[in-house]
């Protein structure tokens, strides 16, 4: 990235002048009070016409609702607004309220707050939805306040589209100066645009909570900002290497996000936790919630390793803005000065050199701040970089860095506007190009030249290539290889356009499609409009990490999930490489089928089979839709397990999943589990090796701690995975849920305290209870406790967990005893003699592992008998 030219003498001479008249205008007391008090918070549910409660427990006020003085908060033209609302569960939405709700406007219109002076956070919650007659592609918004312009003419679905988001959520920071904060919303200029919004949130802050003097980087010293008359627009709140923090668990309602897709390069560093009590020294106690501060990410403790690599992150910005810059500190390991001392650098340039936390604070365990801004001129790169670099000239004890927070804002410029230009669109199909009417012969000539050198150099490629191909058969005896590498993203039969998102900063483009077989069909990019309706929002189904899923139909009328990449994603090339190269060589019963692909103008398309019931998660809590009983959930668990155990043994090396959660298990219309979404899958190991190192990915709440702590993966971590998936079907409740008491955010620690007592079923699933045989949940539960065993040599294979798994079924279904357990009425006592587990020889195990094994590209395969040694599972009477 390029760096930013250093201002010349000049202007900064101007730019600290005009800041300094600025500061003497607009500079406010500094206060050292730590009390938090919030004067003013409103929730509005736009379109609503009575009170809703979130799934936080806040209530949102209905905007038709009539404030205690008679007045309402909305003002508009008459007839010119419409009150609309969407029955639709988007399962990608955070909660329903305020997000099923809006209010549309075709004509200028104004929320009307009665406030105290000071500075507030403004909070907008946008999700256009159809709702006749409205289109959503034409939801066209501006929205300002009497002072400033917080957006510009933001068309919501292209931003949507172009950032791979199905909401837009926008937080401001402005300081009110009367007794009312004025929100005035105007439609688009277009012929049908309208203006719309689904949440408004309004609450007061404490005035001195930024500072009003910044150090600049690249000037290198301190200027005012006059920040009491300066909007700020949040663009990233980051809790890093920790968990997100949700809104209800901030005492001011901030949302903190996890860093990791902000992280730059394979070596990441480590995640630290500590549980101790952090005190926030000369900080007030709600510049960030303690678990900011309790957790960290830092490098390793190898020196020399630590000297080969430094900690960064990268952001899109938009240039021509100043951004504020804050850092959050607090050393977790170290209690004296000069044992870890970093320099700090932004965009390849020195923000602070030598940062020693300890020597900043006077301690371990005490939060501290720096805050800086970074200036931008509208010729820059649109990104800001946050690089932690060990310092070794102050010769500390270690070559080290740590950080524990991000947050970064957007300042207004001088007309008091913080609207950017808008996100780069999707790249489009590349249409033929007219001939020109106009340029010379000797023109035409050059290009006729070059497209035949073209040809004849790609016939000659074409000639090698093939002949390398004969080659190769001839010498392996004219088989094809039962595994095909991983594409050249370089040769493509198609396409060799390769584009570079200055978003993501990830190649992403065309790629080879050699590697499929008749077992997926190539599709070109009209067809797929075809089948999707253009793309038409209304087909959504889901949004992941690759992108947008639509419903799609063939031309025979088959429903299909259509799923399409995003070039801002995170996920590009090797995603979509390995789901092709992965699902056109596996066929199984329990795994979805890849039906067809398109890479037509630079597009990553898949196609695959249409799951009518959609992921495990939305049956076990959060959409709304009907409780599973047990049966049905033991059912799942074991068709997951089979595509998983399927996966492990099918290949020569076995394949790793790498990102096992129920949101990755999808139901068909039978409620037959499938194993989904292989974008991070790897090649298990080779038999010399145990282990295939590689950078850490996945989801929090399900990695496996040994992965995350070495780096080395193998098929034991799709079984840490796998038993947090087993707990979360079990307890109906997320991996992670940081709104909970601290001993119960992580589900899995939570469980395992329970189930070591002898008393899972303390915590089960509200509507299970009085439905589990005893000896059922037992099972269950010594299964999913072997799954999340420390070391990953304690836990089972996958085969281990299918058989536990039917056995635990075998025992619900036959239990004989209907009446509860007096002494533990959560669960159903059965009176059936259990067949005691035995040890196995040799044989038996191979017969276990025959019977569980798929044959390779199988499609029914999983389907097969019990062996003789487990034939008790078919008569569990006993013998």
């Amino acid at each position: 990235m390029p760096k930013m030219a250093p201002p010349s003498i000049l202007t900064v001479v101007f730019l600290s002048s005009l800041l300094s008249c600025y500061f003497l205008c607009f500079i406010s007391p500094v206060s050292s009070a730590s009390a938090l008090v919030r004067k003013d918070i409103y929730r509005i549910s736009c379109g609503a016409a009575s009170n809703q409660t979130d799934s936080e427990g806040r209530v949102w006020i209905g905007d038709a609702s009539i404030s205690a003085s008679g007045n309402s908060y909305l003002n508009l033209n008459a007839g010119k607004d419409v009150s609309a609302s969407s029955s639709t569960q988007n399962t990608q939405l955070p909660d329903n309220t305020p997000y099923l709700n809006a209010r549309i406007f075709t004509s200028p219109a104004t929320y009307s707050f009665p406030v105290s002076p000071g500075r507030h956070w403004i909070r907008l919650y946008f999700y256009p939805f159809g709702f006749s007659p409205f289109i959503a592609s034409d939801a066209v918004v501006t929205v300002q306040t009497d002072t400033y312009a917080l957006m510009q003419n933001v068309n919501l679905s292209y931003v949507m589209d172009a950032t791979n988001v199905v909401f837009i959520f926008k937080e401001f920071s402005v300081n009110v100066t009367g007794n009312f904060l004025t929100l005035n919303f105007i439609p688009g200029s277009s012929r049908n645009a309208y203006a719309m919004v689904n949440g408004i949130e309004i609450s007061s802050m404490p005035d001195d909570m930024y500072e009003n003097t910044l150090l600049t980087v690249s000037i290198g010293n301190s200027i005012p900002y006059p920040l009491p008359g300066t909007a700020l627009e949040t663009m990233f709140r980051l809790n890093v290497a920790g968990q997100t923090i949700l809104e209800s668990a901030d005492p001011l309602g901030r949302l903190w996000s996890n860093d990791m897709e902000y992280l730059v390069g394979a070596r990441q560093g480590t995640a630290d936790s500590v549980s101790n009590s952090v005190t926030y020294g000369k900080l007030d106690n709600f510049t960030a919630p303690q678990d900011v501060y309790n957790t960290a990410r830092s490098m390793t403790n190898d020196n020399a390793l630590n000297l080969q690599f430094n900690l960064t992150w990268n952001f899109s910005v938009d240039a021509n803005f100043t951004y504020y810059v804050r850092l959050h500190f607090c050393e977790l390991e170290y209690d004296q000065m000069n044992m870890r001392v970093f320099d700090i650098y932004m965009n390849k340039q020195m923000a602070f050199p030598q940062y020693d936390v300890v020597a900043a604070t006077g301690g371990e365990f005490i939060a501290t701040v720096l805050d800086f801004a970074l200036l931008y001129s509208p010729g820059d790169e649109p990104t800001l970089e946050i690089g932690l670099y060990p310092n070794i000239t102050s010769k500390p004890s270690y070559y080290n860095a740590i950080l524990n927070g991000v947050e970064i804002f957007k300042l207004n410029d001088t007309t008091g506007n913080l609207q950017g230009p808008p996100p780069a669109p999707r790249p489009s199909p590349n249409l033929p190009a007219s001939p020109s009417t106009k340029g010379s012969s000797s023109h035409k000539i050059v290009k006729i030249v070059g497209g035949a050198a073209g040809a004849v150099a790609v016939m000659a490629a074409l000639g090698i290539i093939a002949f390398c191909f004969c080659c190769r058969r001839k010498a392996s005896g004219g088989r094809s290889p039962s595994w095909l590498p991983l594409p050249n993203p370089g040769v493509n039969s198609h396409s060799t356009v390769s584009k570079v998102s200055t978003t993501s900063r990830k190649t992403v483009g065309s790629y080879v499609s050699s590697v499929p077989s008749s077992n997926s069909r190539y599709f070109s990019f009209p067809e797929i409009l075809e089948m999707t309706n253009n793309f038409d929002d209304t087909r959504v189904i889901g949004v992941g990490g690759f992108g947008k899923v639509y419903k799609g139909t063939l031309e025979d009328g088959t429903t299909v999930a259509v799923k399409r990449g995003n070039p801002t994603s995170e996920q590009g090339v090797t995603e979509f490489q390995t789901e092709i190269v992965l699902l056109s060589k596996l066929r199984h019963r329990h795994l979805v089928s890849l039906i067809g692909f398109c890479e037509d103008d630079s597009e990553m398309i898949l196609v695959y089979d249409y799951m009518a019931n959609g992921p495990l998660r939305g049956h076990l809590y959060g959409a709304g839709l009907p409780s599973l009983s047990w049966k049905q959930r033991l059912d799942i668990c074991i068709g997951a397990a089979k595509g998983l155990h399927y996966l492990h043994t099918g290949a020569a090396h076995g394949i790793i999943h790498r990102d096992v959660k129920t949101t990755n298990i999808l139901l068909d219309e039978n409620f037959v589990a499938k194993v989904s979404d292989f974008g991070l899958s790897k090649t298990g190991p080779s038999l010399d090796h145990t282990h295939v190192s590689t950078a850490v990915k996945g989801s929090f709440g399900y990695l496996d701690p040994e992965y995350f702590r070495r780096q080395q993966l193998t098929e034991k971590s799709d079984v840490y995975s796998f038993g947090v998936v087993l707990l979360e079907v079990l307890c109906a409740r997320p991996a992670i849920n940081p709104t909970l008491p601290r001993e119960q955010v992580n589900m899995a620690e939570w469980a395992m305290h329970w189930q070591k007592k002898g008393m899972l079923d303390q915590i089960i699933d509200p509507y299970l209870v009085g439905k589990i045989s005893k000896e059922s949940l037992k099972k269950f539960g010594e299964t999913a406790e072997k799954c999340l065993a420390e070391s990953g040599l304690d836990r089972p294979t996958m085969g281990d967990i299918l058989w536990n798994l039917e056995y635990a079924l075998q025992l619900h279904e036959t239990s004989a005893e209907k009446e509860m357990d007096t002494s533990n009425p959560r669960v159903k006592e059965i009176n059936v003699k259990v067949v005691p587990e035995v040890e196995l020889s040799e044989t038996d195990v191979k017969k276990m592992e025959t019977s569980h094994n798929s044959a390779m590209f199988s499609e029914d395969s999983d389907e097969t008998s019990a062996s003789a040694v487990f034939s008790q599972l078919v008569n569990p009477q006993g013998r």
